[in-house]
């Protein structure tokens, strides 16, 4: 374990002005709080409060965020209280280690939902201060370096976690070599055997090609020195992960892959930058495609460099990254860059960025989304890696790997790319699903009265216009909504010989608790509240007349011997005008009142018989037949399903009579309670645009 004398010398390396006497009270206050606590290992636990404290002076943090992490498992697993850190080292770090403690009992490796509530958690901590977070990453990467001494299972947990959160986590705050150490470490429990693989490889390699790196690593000095440019080179191979994650994006065995060789050359100004790059592409041949240039278009992390691949010495392909000594300090630091100091201040790195710019931006832009889609946006935004299209005026728009020009027109204004109906990219007109590349020039056209789709959500890929199109679309289903469920409760009232009113409307949304007629209205619509209980509530003598029935007992009018059936012809519903009409050995079918089949008895009033549907709530097991013309596209067919479901309706029927290029026309058998079902189904049907015709079939015989 670091001593206290050793662990001020690692922050006096960088910051002089280092308050000692902080330290070591924090160091004994610790000690003391964890004494007699053992880690799995069987070491002191006090010795991970210090290893995470060491790790943040490698980042050259200020004196509160070392102490918070000499303390940041203090509350949490000993009997000491914020009150008393507050007391003794102040409320900065009374508050950071409480954000710590908190953000240390967030489960973000349970069921989904959970996840999701507890990953928008995290991220609130992180927008109060982001030192938090820091202190978390080197948390979880010292776990992960100490991960052995824990159960295989509890160690397979945390390894997805880290892959799955911690590790995008580090990339996106800009600290690349922290997110591939901790992918690595993952790795090495989730896929040990293929790790070991990678890593025999590289031997083997190494054994036949020689030290690949020291002979690339000269080559490049060489041609630096002929030209003059003062500069650091460095070499390695990629880490085992990188070289896994890129074998499977690829499909290719190791013996076929590239680059795994990557190398850095940090200058003394941005001058020598594309100066080395010209060296580079003379000296070797450059790879098509594999050019990339973070310091004219920095990502928003604050990361710049550029990025090339040639093929080198022996034509094997190496990567290779250029930048200034500032912008390595960024690259390597990240986040932490923006709260490093130097000689006793603050670091005044001119491509540092605040990194409370994005969580802000993050936290604004999903504001109102639930948890899982604040997840799901913030996962791809710390997953994906960005290209710079341009638009016509020549402003340049970020945007991650995939996005299209949906992506592209959100990420200008929400109202542009609510209402874009075309884009051009380089003065060609594109599908709206086209993916974007580096250097494009994107032209979005646009129209009034266009709203959202609900198939952009396949194709876009960015949280923004996620976030927006989702909400578009509540936004306009809650007007849909609210128009069927006023026609709705329209037909509830009639059913019942009641006059629907603004003033009747607005008693039943106050005595069924809910804010707004339209609120009442739109949960009819969309099938969260039946049309009956809105007119039960103001009415409450006709629900108690609506209790359940036998099917067998659905009648009034029959003797008790008789037996009943309804006519293949018209399928009458209860709640419908019916007539029975008695035939020899198959007891007494009913049909509709208004049914052409009663045409030809006419003249046979003898079979006639006075019945009515017995008055309460019928089962729904009345099968009626419908005839639905939809358009032909993707989703439509599901869409329908879903709107015959949400009425309460099972479809036990399904069958196509035509098919054509641009609408099918089905037969739908529905079970049904009653034609006030009916109603609710053909209403959500008729207001559904992709349904062209809507129908009840009727046949005008009845053969019996």
């Amino acid at each position: 374990m670091i001593d206290v004398e050793d662990l001020i010398a690692l922050i006096r390396n960088y910051n002089p002005r280092t308050d000692e006497a902080l330290i070591r009270r924090a160091y004994d206050y610790g000690a003391q709080m964890h004494s007699g606590q053992t880690r799995h290992s069987g070491e002191p636990y006090f010795t991970h409060p210090v290893a995470v404290a060491a790790i943040l002076t490698e980042m050259r943090l200020d004196d509160a965020t070392v102490v918070t992490a000499l303390l940041h498992d203090a509350i949490e697993d000993t009997r000491s209280t914020w009150a008393e850190i507050d007391a003794q080292f102040g409320r900065e770090i009374a508050d950071l280690v409480d954000g710590v403690t908190k953000l240390t009992n967030l489960q973000l490796s349970g069921s989904h939902s959970k996840q999701a509530e507890n990953f928008r958690k995290l991220f609130m901590a992180m927008s109060r201060d982001l030192r938090v977070i820091l202190v978390k990453l080197a948390d979880r990467l010292h776990n992960m370096r100490t991960i052995r001494a824990m159960r295989p299972d509890k160690q397979v947990q945390k390894a997805r976690e880290t892959m799955d959160i911690y590790a995008p986590l580090a990339g996106r705050m800009g600290m690349q070599w922290m997110r591939e150490e901790l992918e690595d470490l993952a790795f090495k429990v989730i896929n040990p055997e293929a790790r070991r693989s990678i890593i025999r490889r590289f031997v083997t390699l190494q054994r036949e090609s020689g030290d690949v790196i020291s002979k690339i690593t000269a080559d490049i000095r060489t041609e630096l020195d002929k030209a003059g440019i003062d500069a650091d080179v460095y070499g390695r191979a990629k880490r085992p992960f990188s070289v896994w994650r890129k074998m499977q994006e690829k499909q290719l065995a190791f013996s076929r892959l590239s680059d795994i060789y990557g190398f850095r050359i940090i200058t003394r100004d941005e001058t020598d930058c594309y100066r080395t790059l010209g060296i580079i592409h003379r000296r070797w041949r450059a790879v098509p495609g594999r050019f990339k240039d973070y310091i004219s278009q920095p990502k928003n992390n604050g990361y710049r460099s550029i990025h090339t691949t040639v093929s080198g010495r022996d034509g094997k392909r190496v990567e290779v990254q250029i930048r200034t000594r500032q912008m390595h300090e960024v690259a390597e630091s990240g986040v932490a860059a923006h709260w490093s100091y130097r000689d006793g201040v603050r670091s005044t790195n001119p491509f540092a960025v605040d990194p409370s710019d994005w969580v802000a931006t993050m936290s604004e832009r999903l504001g109102d989304a639930d948890h899982d889609e604040f997840l799901e946006n913030v996962k791809l935004e710390m997953y994906a890696d960005q290209v710079f299209c341009f638009t016509p005026k020549g402003d340049v728009i970020q945007l991650p790997k995939g996005a299209t020009p949906i992506d592209f027109a959100y990420a200008i204004h929400t109202r542009i790319g609510s209402s874009c109906v075309a884009a051009k990219v380089d003065g060609i007109r594109v599908p709206m699903w086209t993916r974007l590349k580096n250097g494009q020039m994107v032209e979005v056209i646009t129209a009034s009265g266009q709203r959202p789709q609900a198939s952009w959500l396949d194709v876009v890929t960015t949280g923004r216009a996620k976030s927006a199109i989702r909400r578009s679309l509540r936004e306009a289903d809650r007007e849909r909504y609210v128009r069927l469920g006023k026609e709705l409760a329209r037909v509830a009232f009639e059913h019942h010989g009641r006059k629907m009113t603004d003033k009747a409307l607005r008693t039943a949304a106050q005595k069924l608790a809910i804010g707004s007629e339209d609120e009442m209205l739109a949960r009819v619509g969309s099938a969260e509240l039946a049309a009956r209980e809105v007119v039960a509530v103001l009415y409450p003598e006709l629900a108690e007349a609506r209790a359940e029935i036998d099917p067998r007992h659905a009648l009034t009018g029959l003797t008790a011997d008789q037996q009943f059936a309804r006519a293949p012809c018209c399928m009458p519903l209860p709640g419908e005008r019916i007539v029975g009409i008695t035939y020899p050995g198959l007891g007494v079918v009913i049909h509709a009142i208004d049914c052409q089949a009663l045409a030809d008895l006419d003249d046979q009033t003898d079979r006639w018989v006075d019945l009515h549907w017995a008055e309460g709530q019928h089962p729904p097991v009345y099968p009626v037949p419908l005839s639905i013309t939809i358009r032909h596209d993707a989703g439509v067919l599901g869409r329908i399903c879903t709107l015959i479901g949400a009425q309460g309706a099972n479809i036990s029927e399904l069958s196509f009579e035509d098919r054509r290029a641009d609408f099918y026309r089905l037969r739908v058998v529905i079970e049904l309670r009653d034609s006030e079902q009916l109603d609710a189904v053909l209403t959500s049907l008729e207001a559904e645009s992709d349904v062209a015709q809507v129908s009840r079939l009727r046949e005008p015989k009845c053969d019996l």
